[in-house]
């Protein structure tokens, strides 16, 4: 199989590409900065850019994956129009733009599968979060609607992860107190990991008869109470 990663060179693309290497599947990563991934072709190219007329298409795809997103966690007070605008561009307006072009590629795939990602934030409300889940809610929402769209030629589901140990998170988790109380706030009393996030995503790839579906791997914040 042939999959292609957009923000293939840190977090959780980079574990997602070294497991489908593992596995024997041909990774094609996609990002911004070149990194250190897994991938047998690496292209470095910046994903929110509006002319992806340079980026090669393959001849097909078996499997699209969209990492990049945003984390702008500020009072609602303190949130301009901007941040809105710039919240959508990297998690929605970016997902659709690499969907498209990738698109004939994907048409011609065994069984294809596209992989989005929102946030736990969505699902259960959080405080500081207006914009980026605003955002991500826009993601689940394409996630479904695609879906149904594309159905039963390509697949399209999205991770809902909770906080997980990213270079994106960095500012989250930099010290131990901030590790212990994201710990003690999941049932599982552990933050998140790329490689449990990598996981589920290679399932979403690899699972031909699940599509339209909101993966929740979040440590049980969602839905459960300790």
């Amino acid at each position: 199989m042939h999959y292609l990663i957009v923000g293939s060179s840190h977090g959780i693309g980079a574990a997602l590409a070294e497991t489908l290497r593992l596995a024997g599947h041909t990774v094609t990563g996609m990002s911004r900065t070149p990194g250190e991934s897994a991938v047998n072709h690496h292209t470095a190219h910046d994903v929110l850019s509006e002319d992806w007329s340079t980026v090669p298409v393959p001849e097909s795809l078996d499997g699209l994956v969209y990492c990049p997103g945003s984390i702008n966690l500020k009072p609602f007070r303190g949130l301009k129009d901007q941040h809105y605008r710039d919240d959508f561009e990297i998690n929605v307006v970016g997902a659709a733009r690499a969907l498209r072009h990738f698109l004939p590629a994907l048409k011609k795939g065994q069984s294809p599968g596209v992989v989005l990602f929102s946030t736990v934030a969505v699902n259960q409300g959080m405080p500081f979060h207006a914009s980026v889940a605003a955002a991500k809610g826009a993601v689940e929402g394409l996630t479904k609607s695609l879906a149904a769209e594309l159905a039963p030629t390509i697949r399209v589901n999205c991770v809902a992860p909770s906080l997980t140990n990213t270079p994106l998170a960095e500012g989250l988790l930099n010290n131990e107190r901030k590790q212990e109380s994201a710990n003690e706030r999941h049932p599982l009393k552990r933050f998140g990991q790329s490689q449990d996030l990598a996981q589920a995503a290679a399932f979403l790839l690899e699972n031909t008869w699940t599509t339209g579906q909101i993966l929740h791997v979040d440590g049980g914040l969602s839905t459960v109470r300790t």
